[in-house]
């Protein structure tokens, strides 16, 4: 994994062996100080990449090198050799499970080892959990912003801040609650489910029904082929005396493309609305298409819009297929889902919950993947002891203080089964236990106790490092999507809301 570091930590690193400090132990805390998009929390995501960037971690001859090349000539020959040995065996971390909803201030993961060995890994962990937990978080806004039941796609691999952000994006929106990805790497590399459809280019590319080739379908029962393109005209006048629309109006390309696209997906055909107009062409031409189908046996699996007013043309598209069902006796038209996309943001979400809507599948590319409303969730490695002595960094912000030695850390959770505060604790103090009255005090505020007594008490981080091996088992993406899910169910409503939500207190 090395030598992925800033050099400072390579100059530090080299500092600690010259005066001798290399393998004082060390203990280092990730956290963030504060909640990401003005909300209360954060998912913490990262750690399984994590944990493989400690196993790979050493530096390779070609790394040792490099580095002979960058740091100042008279460095120490002794000191790239002693680069040549290391690796994370010593290395010690534990961590609240990944997907777990976390708080400011609270460590993520904690880091023990050899000074030189956890300096140099700050950066590391830093770039794998910071942006995961970032977009994690953004994803599962959105999903609470959508419900439970509304279909979420990613499509940011466009829009990502290149491969390696896209493929982050996909994978960590996944775990933040969305349902699929468009991006076919992701799908590959992390077993997430894929989706699409087709674009305005592919119905641009049509300009006639001639052009469509092959045209002829099987029935889906069997017998003889049937030229699909012809039943779609025949279907595009009902449709058309149906909607009191001229079939003149509906665009022959459009009706071609769609024609092709379901020759070549009977059982997967799914339109696009928008690339001419809705109401007089689109609509019209996918009905026919779907009825053309439903008559060979074959059921179309959806539309998408991708401009306009989304929520009142989903209200419109779903009245015409209402009608198209009942007027053709075809049950299941009505339900058709309604797919949309267009620069989707957290607003959009809220315009179609206030207006109501039909939409059953958002998909959401540049808004997720990108952040744009908090760019960074600014995450930090900080040193809390050396040598078995606190560390304590005082400063002139006091929100740049750091909290000194190691810690253990717990969620305490109310009669009704929510989290009501996470404590932070030294590791020799007592835990608590569940019906125990605790002396606590709000940080920054010492001279204040306040008394508390939970319902239940969870410990909150476990050993997954050590040996330099992965020491508990990691849960698969799946998993640590349905965790993340649950943790979120738990907050209480004050504590989950998007918009000015109650500050979920942290206690020492």
């Amino acid at each position: 994994m090395a030598p992925l570091a800033d050099l400072y930590q390579v100059s530090m690193a080299y500092g600690h062996w010259r005066a001798g400090r290399h393998r004082a132990p060390a203990a280092a805390e990730l956290f963030f100080r504060r909640p990401p998009f003005r909300g209360s929390f954060a998912l913490g995501a990262g750690l399984a990449e994590g944990l493989r960037g400690l196993r790979a971690f050493r530096f390779s001859a070609a790394d040792v090198a490099y580095l002979r090349s960058v740091l100042p000539s008279t460095t120490d020959d002794a000191f790239f050799d002693y680069l040549a040995t290391l690796d994370a065996s010593e290395v010690t971390v534990t961590a609240i499970p990944e997907g777990s909803v976390v708080f400011p201030r609270v460590p993520f993961l904690q880091v023990k080892g050899p000074l030189l060995v956890v300096q140099l890994l700050e950066t590391t962990l830093l770039c794998l959990v910071n942006y995961a937990s970032l977009v994690a978080t953004n994803a599962a806004r959105f999903r609470l912003l959508a419900g439970p039941d509304m279909k979420l796609m990613e499509m940011g691999l466009r829009r990502a801040q290149g491969p390696d952000g896209a493929l982050s994006a996909s994978k960590y929106s996944y775990i933040g609650g969305f349902d699929c990805t468009s991006n076919i790497l992701a799908g590959k590399l992390y077993g997430i489910p894929v989706r699409g459809t087709i674009a305005h280019s592919f119905v641009m590319s049509f300009r006639c029904l001639e052009e469509v080739q092959p045209r002829d379908l099987l029935p889906r029962a069997g017998g003889d082929p049937v030229d699909l393109a012809g039943l779609a005209v025949s279907w595009l006048q009902r449709v058309c005396d149906l909607l009191q629309t001229p079939p003149s109006k509906a665009n022959q390309g459009e009706l071609a493309a769609f024609v092709s696209y379901a020759v070549t997906f009977p059982c997967d055909f799914q339109g696009l609305l928008d690339t001419y107009c809705v109401r007089r062409s689109g609509l019209p031409n996918f009905c026919a298409v779907a009825l053309a189908l439903h008559q060979l046996g074959y059921q179309a699996i959806g539309v998408r819009l991708d401009s306009g007013d989304l929520a009142q043309q989903s209200k419109e598209i779903r009245e015409v297929f209402r009608a198209c069902g009942a007027h053709f006796q075809v049950p299941w038209f009505g339900t058709i889902p309604i797919a949309v996309s267009n620069d989707i943001s957290e607003q959009s979400l809220e315009e179609f919950r206030r207006e109501g809507s039909e939409i059953d599948m958002i998909g959401i590319g540049t808004n997720l993947v990108t952040c744009p409303l908090q760019p960074s969730l600014g995450c930090v490695y900080k040193l809390v002891e050396v040598n078995g002595s606190p560390c304590l960094k005082l400063t002139e912000d006091e929100e740049k203080m750091t909290i000194p030695g190691m810690k253990a850390i717990y969620r305490l959770y109310d009669a009704a089964g929510h989290p009501f505060m996470d404590l932070m604790a030294l590791e020799e103090e007592p835990s608590p236990s569940a019906g125990q009255e605790l002396g606590i005090h709000v940080l920054g505020q010492l001279g204040e106790t306040t008394k508390v007594i939970p319902s239940t008490v969870e410990p909150l981080h476990r050993t997954y490092f050590r040996d330099g091996q992965v020491c508990e088992p990691l849960p698969s993406l799946p998993e640590v999507r349905t965790h993340a899910q649950v943790s979120l169910s738990l907050l209480s409503p004050a504590h989950r809301r998007l918009h000015e939500p109650q500050p979920y207190p942290v206690y020492v």
